[in-house]
C-alpha cells in the first residue's frame, strides 16, 4: 500500500507570539531548523517520498521555503490562504493531491519526537481482531500517551480502540459505546489515516478531527499508539523556546 503525509501548517500560531509576528509557525527555529523542516526530516527518514503541506497565515513565506530549498521527496502545497478549513478540513480540502495513496500520515508541524514512524505506519497495517470492522485494516491509528493534558481520548484499555473523549476543565465528555475497562491518553498530533476517510469528511466545512473520529469510532476500528518510551514535545507555546 502506498503512504503519503500531510503536515498540517496552516495554524494562526497565536499562541506562539511574538515569534509568528512577522512568520508562520511552520518557520520558526527549533535548535537550528525551522520546526517544518523537523517534520519534513522526519516523515522522509520513514521512507515517505510524497508530502502535502496546507498552508494560510504567512502562507507565501512557507512555499518560498520549499521552492528554495531541495528535499528528495515530492512536496505540494494545499492553499489554504482563502479560508482556514482546521484539520479534518484542511485534509478533505487537500484530497485531490492524493489520489494515488492508500494510507495518509498527519502530522502537527508543532511536535517534535522520536516516535517511530515505520513502526506507526506497521501498527496501522496490523490485520484487525477479529470483532472488528472487516472493511479496512484500521481506519485511523492515532499516537497517544500518558501525559497531563486538559483533553482526552477515551480507550478500551484492552485493545486501545477508541471509545471517547473527555475535557477535564468542562467536564464535558463524549461516549461512543461502553467498555469495562475505559483509560484516558493524551493525543499526541501524529496519526494515520485511511483514504476511505474522505467519504466522511464534508467539502469546505471548518472541521477538527476529533468530532470526526468519535463519530467514527461508533461504526470503524480507530485505535491507539501508544508511544510512552519516546521522546515528545509540543512546540506550541512561545515558552517552549525559551525552555
Amino acid at each position: 500500500m502506498s503512504t503519503s503525509a500531510m503536515i498540517f501548517a496552516a495554524g494562526l500560531g497565536t499562541r506562539l507570539y511574538p515569534l509568528t509576528a512577522n512568520k508562520p509557525k511552520a518557520l520558526v527555529d527549533y535548535q537550528g531548523k525551522p520546526l517544518l523542516e523537523h517534520a519534513i526530516t522526519k516523515i522522509l527518514d520513514a521512507g515517505i517520498k510524497h508530502i502535502v503541506i496546507n498552508v494560510h497565515h504567512f502562507g507565501e513565506q512557507i512555499i518560498d521555503y520549499i521552492n528554495q530549498h531541495h528535499f528528495n521527496a515530492t512536496i505540494e502545497i494545499s492553499d489554504e490562504r482563502e479560508k482556514l478549513l482546521d484539520t479534518a478540513g484542511g485534509l478533505k480540502f487537500a484530497e485531490p493531491l492524493f489520489k494515488n495513496t492508500d494510507q495518509i500520515l498527519l502530522y502537527n508541524v508543532d511536535v517534535i519526537s522520536s516516535i517511530n514512524l515505520t513502526k506507526l505506519l506497521t501498527s496501522h497495517l496490523s490485520p484487525l481482531i477479529p470483532h472488528s470492522s472487516p472493511l479496512i485494516p484500521h481506519f485511523a491509528t492515532l499516537c497517544i500517551r500518558h501525559r497531563k493534558s486538559s483533553r482526552y481520548f477515551i480507550f478500551d484499555e484492552s485493545e486501545l480502540r477508541l471509545c471517547g473523549w473527555e475535557n477535564t476543565q468542562t467536564e464535558e465528555k463524549v461516549i461512543c459505546y461502553e467498555v469495562e475497562h475505559p483509560i484516558s491518553l493524551a493525543f499526541s498530533g501524529i496519526h494515520l489515516v485511511h483514504k476511505k476517510i474522505f467519504d466522511f469528511i464534508p467539502k469546505n466545512e471548518k472541521l477538527s478531527f476529533t468530532p470526526l473520529y468519535l463519530q467514527l469510532a461508533k461504526h470503524y476500528h480507530i485505535q491507539g499508539y501508544l508511544h510512552d518510551e519516546d521522546t515528545w514535545r509540543d512546540m506550541g507555546k512561545w515558552e517552549d523556546f525559551i525552555n
